[in-house]
């Protein structure tokens, strides 16, 4: 993939394809702005090369139709605190008010598109015209085959973002010089999804520590893993909704002696204060250890973030799906399209 680094992108139109899509309280209040906080330096980066920058995100699934609470305004205003600059927002992704103004843009303007899933033609590959270079900053979605994220690539000169850029480079090391021993971690749900993974990272990973719901699945859909004599169960619970003091004892000793870690997913029902002692000890242990910590998932990084360690792990991915697919080995047609 080209990097951002590789254009020339002094006083053209940069259409930057982000992942904006964050909890939002019943008020409208943005209860986690990692992944928002996470593009800031390709913003910045773009801004210091005298772009033109047009900044799109889905919020949620409006499904094609205009929902008052799911306006980008509270994304506008959180780019503004950080950026500390003026940005205006634009009343629609599509439409000739929004080439208007994009005409008129001066370098180092930003203008910000309303909420891509308002409009149902953004499948159709109509934000081109908007822009003369694509930029993807968007890991989270990028294994999404939608039009502004594998469209966009076939009408204009395309790169990865900073972020992006990141993300790959840490999840291929993980993938293929990890320091030993790897320990991975995975909680949650959804036993299909991430047995591909585990069976993919069993093949480097020394262990892999799952948790009480993912023990359950796994077993009553009758998943057959590829290196069971690798995985560690948790040995005992709290009303089967967080792991018990044995398990978090016993897997404090493997998290000890680990070099690498990759973690996914809570080991309980952390929207339960009581069922979330588990991942709690869990993530302090992963920070004791001095290990390369890798964590992703939205549960998890919001979880983490909430507890105030986020900032300790080495590398917080934006992305949940993304990643373990990736991970997984699975091609992401976000990355095929920028190839």
């Amino acid at each position: 993939m080209k990097s951002l680094r590789n254009l020339n992108l002094e006083n053209k139109r940069v259409l930057v394809r982000c992942d904006f899509n964050v909890p939002l309280s019943k008020e409208g209040v943005i209860l986690d702005d990692f992944r928002i906080k996470k593009t800031i330096p390709t913003v910045q980066y773009l801004i210091e090369k005298g772009a033109k920058i047009i900044l799109m995100s889905h919020l949620d699934r409006p499904a094609g139709t205009i929902v008052e609470e799911l306006r980008l305004t509270p994304i506008q205003n959180k780019l503004m605190e950080y950026l500390d600059l003026s940005i205006v927002k634009a009343p629609d992704c599509l439409g000739p008010e929004i080439e208007k103004w994009i005409a008129e843009m001066k370098s180092g303007e930003i203008l910000l598109l309303e909420n891509l899933r308002f409009h149902k033609k953004e499948e159709r590959g109509e934000l081109a015209k908007l822009g003369e270079i694509y930029i993807n900053d968007a890991f989270g979605v990028c294994h999404r085959a939608h039009s502004s994220i594998v469209g966009l690539p076939k009408y204009l000169p395309a790169a990865a973002g900073l972020l992006l850029e990141k993300e790959i480079k840490i999840l291929t090391d993980l993938m293929e010089k990890p320091k030993k021993p790897l320990i991975i971690i995975i909680g949650g749900a959804k036993a299909e999804t991430k047995s591909k993974l585990i069976d993919k990272i069993s093949e480097i990973g020394e262990k892999v520590l799952i948790g009480n719901l993912l023990k359950r699945e796994i077993k009553e859909k009758k998943i057959k893993l590829k290196y069971p004599q690798k995985i560690i169960e948790p040995v005992d619970d709290i009303e089967g909704k967080d792991i018990g003091p044995n398990t978090i004892k016993l897997f404090k000793e493997k998290i000890k002696k680990a070099k690498t870690i990759l973690w996914n997913g809570p080991l309980g029902m952390i929207e339960k204060e009581e069922f979330s002692k588990g991942s709690k000890e869990i993530a302090q242990a992963i920070v004791e250890s001095r290990a390369f910590s890798v964590v992703g998932g939205g549960e998890t990084v919001e979880f983490i973030n909430k507890i105030g360690l986020i900032e300790k792990f080495s590398h917080v991915s934006t992305a949940g799906g993304a990643m373990l697919a990736f991970l997984a080995g699975e091609k992401l047609p976000g990355l095929e399209a920028l190839k």
